[in-house]
């Protein structure tokens, strides 16, 4: 059946039609990364999961969680170095399961970054919020938050303006958006470096007992959530088209960027919970407080300031994860081809604008708190096809030599499968309904649509 026909590699490669410049080194890639994974996961999470969950261990949460991303991101990158072609996790399950389960995937990437993007757009609204009202500033609160008349808010502008702002700098072109995702980079990793020095001098090693407070439950329990701090290393892969070199340079962005956060994390946590007792922690902007309760307020305002500039390089990020998906499965016909037509910039525009709008309505009109675990499940399935696609991928004898290949194989990509499949299985059972329908309406669109426009019925 044509459907459960798999792209061949070399016909990948070797696509002339509609390809995007490869302008990206391996430097970009590795701001790209940071981009995405410093942000909501750093200036926020690490406080209320040391006071609730894994005290002073908490470092031990950020280790173990890095492990585990660490067996994904190898597996990313031995698929991205042999498959430079955009699309992400879609296009590797086109190449190795084939374009039913390439669809699922897509489907469950288009709910990671419209949700986590939509998250953080909110996130980011807050704190922007409360920025201006410290410079006196202040914003009818009718405009600050989703539609929820018992608080008084009808539609978060913010967060829409945020997104439609950044959506319209990425029709600008790739390079362009790359500056400035890196000039921003550079901010936000300079402010959590001043608080790294700074807090340093402030650390009283009594504050580090007992380390763990909460024993290795707590430490197991801390990682399974902030496993989803490092989430964003995966839409590093889906700039492969646009990589000069991508044998090379795809797994140098993907795992290099891994590495930084890591480092970033750890440093952070360690001053956090040396600086004040982890019982103390339990608050929206740990990393603010840890300074105000040292007499340190200068530095909490450029904290804030790290903080806002992070979130945007996040969304920024996912924004164009989501659009280079959208023109993969234009291109591919699974979507209308339009989705692919390139401007001047050789952007996708129609791919941009329609995934930033349908953003910017989740981030101005929709309460996301009940929804953000779906991100998780979106997130999650799309590891656990790649960690075991590599296995099939190995399989293949159209397969270029000379890129990244993942250590210890088979090992490391079954325990990545697995240890996926477990996270999955630790999601809420409201998760995994709504994450159900969710799939059924995307099933229901590629019988409807995707099925009878697909490329490969014409092959």
């Amino acid at each position: 059946m044509n459907k459960l026909k798999k792209k061949n590699i070399q016909d990948l490669l070797e696509k002339k039609d509609v390809t995007l410049k490869r302008t990206l080194t391996g430097f970009d890639l590795i701001m790209l990364g940071v981009g995405a994974i410093i942000g909501t996961g750093i200036f926020i999470l690490p406080g209320t999961v040391a006071a609730l969950h894994a005290g002073p261990g908490i470092v031990y949460s950020f280790i173990i969680a890095a492990i585990v991303c660490s067996f994904a991101a190898m597996c990313y990158s031995e698929f991205a170095s042999s498959v430079p072609i955009t699309g992400s996790a879609y296009t590797y399950s086109y190449t190795v399961f084939g374009e039913v389960v390439a669809w699922i995937v897509a489907w469950a990437l288009v709910l990671e970054y419209g949700l986590a993007s939509a998250s953080v757009a909110t996130g980011w609204s807050a704190y922007f919020v409360s920025l201006l009202e410290g410079l006196q500033v202040h914003i009818p609160t009718a405009l600050t938050g989703p539609y929820n008349p018992q608080e008084g808010t009808y539609i978060n502008l913010p967060a829409i303006i945020i997104v439609l702002a950044l959506a319209f700098l990425l029709t600008a072109g790739i390079r362009e958006s790359n500056r400035l995702n890196r000039i921003m980079v550079f901010i936000k990793v300079g402010v959590i470096l001043l608080f790294i020095v700074v807090g340093v001098f402030y650390v009283r090693p009594e504050n580090w007992q007992p380390f763990m407070p909460y024993g290795w439950n707590g430490v197991f329990s801390g990682a399974a959530l902030v496993f989803f701090a490092y989430l964003g290393f995966d839409a590093v892969s889906a700039a492969a088209e646009e990589v000069k070199n991508p044998q090379k340079n795809m797994p140098i962005g993907i795992i290099g960027s891994l590495l930084i956060c890591t480092g970033l994390y750890i440093a952070v946590s360690l001053v956090l919970t040396g600086m004040v007792t982890y019982t103390d922690l339990n608050v929206s902007d740990p990393v603010s407080f840890a300074m105000e309760m040292v007499n340190q307020d200068w530095i909490a305002g450029f904290v804030s300031l790290g903080a806002i500039t992070g979130m945007i390089t996040v969304i920024l990020v996912l924004l164009y994860g989501g659009t280079r998906l959208l023109f993969a499965l234009g291109r591919d016909q699974l979507l209308p081809k339009s989705m692919s037509k390139l401007n001047a910039k050789d952007t996708p525009v129609l791919s941009t604008w329609i995934f930033a709008i349908l953003i910017a309505f989740c981030a101005g009109f929709i309460p996301l708190s009940k929804l953000a675990e779906m991100t998780n499940m979106g997130t999650l399935l799309a590891f656990t096809i790649v960690s075991i696609g590599v296995l099939f991928l190995r399989r293949n004898p159209d397969i270029p030599t000379g890129g990244f290949k993942v250590p210890l194989f088979p090992i490391i990509p079954i325990l990545s499968f697995v240890l996926c499949i477990f996270l999955i299985a630790q999601l809420s059972l409201q998760t995994l309904i709504a994450s159900g329908i969710w799939f059924l309406i995307g099933i229901l669109i590629y019988l409807v649509y995707g099925k009878q426009h697909s490329l490969m019925n014409h092959k």
